[in-house]
């Protein structure tokens, strides 16, 4: 009783358009109030621009951000992206966002900026410079630990809390569903929608203990298709008694554990949805079914509407963003800075002045996104909002990290078929031949195998390399009786299919896809590794290959 008095006296009640409004003594985002009430004060004063720009999310090509970006926070841009684009100098990512949140800090509502990225683990590393590769989420459901997932969360989590990012988008609980899917892979934990549920729901409570906003991905689910919705719309063509048992699981797991945000995707369901709307524009997937069936009051993200998935239904732009919000929404990622005077902006103003449904659909999405960034920057708990950049260097990669991870990769590894190459020691006299990529296998390697050729080639290897590499092995792989070589592309199963029936012991290190090895089970030995360019992985592998543990993992 005595706040409510309080907040009368203090305020002022006018009559403005023919409607009273309670406007308190001069508020911000700092004012001592609950939070659902001072989103509530805010919203209530703000104008039409600052409410909708509350709802957008911008990234920015390039080293630094440029002056439009600043343009957009001055008038009251919500949140910004960090891509992958413009990350291999972390101390400038962490000075671009330091700058963007003082910039932010002079408008009249003081309002922070929510700051993403993708950092997933395994093949999504938005932010690169030294922060870890770590072995990702296949890995995860390899070993099968809810631990490894919180741990894994935790520390990639705490490492880009230093630079001041404050909302991660993952987990991926997208399942692995169709093995033909480069977009998906081993970002998935599996095939299995249970164990989905508890690995995501874990790696999201290791990003909150670390003190960053997890986003669940691709709502209601990307792991059935090898469409790439930035160049398609995909069409899942499943019935809803599938869709309800196997995409939708891992969603319960994670709204029953409270996750703090969704995104939402460009995916189309046919037989569920028929309209042919992508999930991220239809107000039954996010309003009717996550919200009001599956009880999620968190926020809800777009994925990037630049996204080719995204436009072909809506046709334009701005069309595309009015879409999104009124299906539910409440942010909308751009990955592009848009210009002041695009459609997608003023005629979404205008759409708010002359419809009041749109105007109020706006106002509510700005209610949960502020009401999320004071439940968020309030907790005790939050990224810097002013990150320090002579910090920077004593916290990524994070040290506990970096024991964590190599443990990690070594509960993952999978023995897809064990011969008489594992255990493989130094001791037994045979010529072996080391193929790969990485420095971090050789080094691994050469350890164990001191005496060991080297024949390398490049990660992503191209038609024209792969067949240089065909025309070069015969004269080198003459004197050797034993072949290690790692595998991550379609290209480097055709270099390793040189070797069937030469008579040679072959031991197959696969580093990616699991699939990757399916056609080559005449190898001695298969060894599956699911991680990108991992060093931890590629040392665990090795380390098993000489017998130095049993790898336990199973394939997901």
């Amino acid at each position: 009783m005595k706040k409510f008095f309080g907040i009368i006296t203090a305020g002022i009640i006018f009559f403005a358009s023919g409607k009273i409004s309670l406007y308190s003594q001069q508020i911000d985002f700092w004012s001592d109030y609950p939070s659902d009430q001072l989103a509530k004060m805010i919203t209530d004063q703000m104008s039409d621009s600052e409410l909708l720009s509350q709802t957008f999310m911008f990234g920015w090509a390039g080293a630094e951000p440029p002056e439009l970006l600043y343009q957009w926070v001055s008038r009251g841009l919500g949140s910004v992206k960090v891509f992958g684009w413009n990350t291999d100098d972390i101390h400038l990512v962490a000075k671009s966002i330091k700058s963007l949140q003082e910039s932010a800090s002079t408008n009249r509502f003081k309002i922070p900026l929510f700051v993403a990225t993708d950092q997933e683990g395994g093949s999504i590393r938005h932010v690169k410079g030294d922060t870890s590769i770590t072995p990702g989420n296949m890995a995860i459901g390899a070993g099968g630990y809810p631990a490894d997932a919180w741990y894994s969360s935790y520390y990639i989590n705490m490492e880009i809390k230093a630079l001041g990012i404050n909302m991660n988008f993952a987990p991926t609980v997208d399942l692995f569903t169709n093995h033909d899917s480069t977009i998906i892979g081993t970002r998935s934990f599996g095939e299995d929608p249970e164990k989905a549920g508890i690995l995501g729901a874990a790696f999201a409570s290791g990003s909150m203990a670390a003190g960053v906003i997890p986003t669940v991905k691709h709502f209601p689910g990307h792991g059935d298709t090898n469409l790439d919705s930035h160049g398609n719309l995909p069409q899942i063509d499943i019935d809803f008694e599938t869709f309800k048992n196997r995409e939708l699981i891992p969603y319960l797991y994670l709204i029953k554990e409270k996750i703090p945000a969704v995104m939402s995707g460009h995916l189309a369901f046919p037989q569920i949805e028929n309209s042919g709307a992508p999930a991220s524009l239809s107000k039954y997937f996010l309003t009717d079914l996550l919200r009001n069936q599956l009880g999620f009051d968190g926020i809800i993200i777009t994925d990037d509407m630049m996204m080719v998935g995204a436009t072909t239904y809506a046709g334009a732009m701005s069309t595309a963003f009015k879409m999104a919000l009124e299906a539910g929404n409440d942010i909308i990622l751009s990955s592009t800075t848009a210009k002041l005077n695009e459609a997608l902006w003023t005629r979404n103003l205008e759409n708010m002045s002359i419809d009041e449904d749109f105007h109020n659909c706006v106002k509510q999405a700005a209610y949960r996104v502020i009401k999320a960034k004071l439940d968020y920057f309030k907790s005790g708990n939050a990224a810097p909002i002013y990150p320090d950049e002579e910090l920077v260097d004593k916290l990524i990669p994070n040290r506990e990290g970096e024991k964590f991870f190599l443990e990690q990769a070594c509960r993952s590894i999978t023995i897809e078929k064990k011969g008489s190459s594992m255990p493989l020691s130094n001791a037994s006299g045979e010529r072996i031949l080391l193929m790969g990529s990485l420095n971090s296998f050789f080094q691994a390697a050469k350890q164990r195998y001191p005496d060991a050729g080297e024949f390398r080639f490049s990660y992503e290897t191209g038609p024209n390399e792969t067949q240089w590499v065909l025309d070069n092995l015969p004269p080198v792989a003459a004197g050797y009786d034993t072949i290690i070589l790692c595998v991550s592309s379609e290209n480097h199963v055709k270099i390793a299919q040189y070797f069937r029936n030469s008579g040679k012991k072959v031991v197959i290190l696969c580093t990616m896809n699991p699939d990757l090895a399916k056609d080559l089970n005449w190898a001695d030995t298969i060894l599956l590794g699911y991680s990108w360019r991992c060093d931890y992985s590629l040392k665990a592998m090795v380390s098993a290959l000489a017998g130095e543990y049993e790898p336990k993992g199973i394939r997901p």
